[in-house]
């Protein structure tokens, strides 16, 4: 269980989560969503343990993160940011074996893995400067799959995709949560896109103005209500469930 209680986050002498308390569970989907500046990327960050919390803590199978070493982190926790930096003009291949380098092992199977269930394998003897936007992000991804973690963190993991891409990487988020690559993971993902996040995750966490105002299934959580609260539109859901698509009012 990766879980925060009574998190207080803080960025730039500025508070943006305030007071946060969830546990989330291995083997779900859990989509964080907010209008911009709600505090779903610092939440994230937090999660993650790459921003310290200054009040309350972040706790991995009932450990607090601070008490990890950066390896066990590194282990547990794969994190892909918003907009990942790629430091080397490596290939492909190389690029998504560093996500190796927490457990200090070439990992074949582990890459190779990954590589597939992101269709890279065309892609594995490209040099990292040419590739599209939509292909690096599927790298980078895969450079977090290949780590193997127990955890799985992901700020907006489809901004650079293509419809087809979209599709096919929370296909693959779904298996990875429901242990169909060989372990249960919990995926945690920052996502901007309601309909997605209403089809697709098993749990959401709306925030507005860094405080939690919403946390259950999706079509619990999002009701109409709620998105003219939190995003300011009248809105609709129209179509069955896992196709529901969001209509705005004119």
């Amino acid at each position: 269980m990766l879980a925060a209680e009574n998190l207080t986050l803080t960025r730039g002498g500025h508070g943006v989560v305030e007071n946060f308390s969830a546990a989330l569970e291995p083997g779900t989907i859990t989509a964080i969503l907010g209008p911009n500046g709600a505090g779903k990327s610092s939440l994230l960050l937090g999660f993650a343990g790459l921003l310290g919390p200054s009040a309350g803590r972040v706790t991995l199978a009932d450990r607090d993160l601070a008490d990890l070493s950066p390896r066990e982190r590194a282990r547990a926790i794969g994190y892909l940011p918003q907009a990942p930096e790629i430091a080397w003009d490596v290939t492909v291949e190389s690029l998504i074996a560093l996500g190796r380098l927490p457990w200090g092992d070439q990992g074949a199977e582990a890459i190779d893995a990954a590589t597939a269930a992101l269709a890279l394998d065309n892609l594995r003897d490209r040099p990292a400067s040419r590739l599209s936007g939509g292909e690096r992000a599927r790298v980078l991804l895969a450079r977090v799959l290949a780590g193997t973690p127990r955890w799985v963190l992901a700020d907006e993991p489809l901004a650079a995709l293509d419809l087809s891409h979209q599709l096919s990487l929370i296909a693959h988020l779904k298996a990875c949560a429901r242990g169909q690559q060989g372990q249960e993971q919990g995926v945690v993902a920052v996502l901007h896109d309601l309909a997605i996040a209403m089809n697709h995750a098993d749990r959401v966490l709306v925030l507005d103005r860094g405080t939690l105002v919403a946390d259950g299934p999706p079509a619990e959580a999002l009701y109409p209500g709620l998105i003219a609260q939190v995003w300011g539109v009248e809105a609709q859901w129209l179509g069955p469930a896992g196709a529901r698509a969001l209509q705005i009012a004119g």
